[in-house]
């Protein structure tokens, strides 16, 4: 899993849904779809209609690869900070319910208000 304590590592950039499509796809339940896709240089994230996948490529040649799967249903509340004039990232943090604080950093061209507006629409 990845250590969502120390989750500074990632700058998380949007990338097409297809990225990640083909490996989380057989994961899915009925009805879920992809909704948006970050990746790092090898880990991401993709928000789908149900859950939020985090997606951990560990080792040397990245064959082992691990998925968190954070549902919307267990977040408790959330908090987004925009980027700014000197500070170009900007962060996501979510509170779950049995886990604790997870925190996301994109870069400054991510949409942040559209992540929250769409968090937003599964949480409340």
């Amino acid at each position: 899993m990845i250590d969502f304590k120390n989750a500074e590592f990632l700058k998380l950039k949007p990338v097409d849904n297809s990225t990640f499509a083909a490996t989380i796809q057989p994961m899915f339940i009925n009805g879920e779809e992809i909704i948006a896709s970050f990746k790092t240089i090898r880990d991401g994230v993709v928000f789908t209609t149900k859950r939020i996948f985090a997606i951990n490529v560990q080792g040397l040649t990245g064959k082992k690869v691990d998925y968190t799967s954070l549902p919307y249903s267990k977040i408790q509340c959330f908090s987004v900070e925009t980027a700014g004039v000197i500070d170009l990232d900007s962060e996501l943090e979510l509170w779950f319910s049995g886990l604790g604080k997870v925190k996301f950093e994109f870069v400054s061209r991510a949409d942040v208000s559209e992540i929250c507006r769409m968090i937003s629409e599964r949480v409340l």
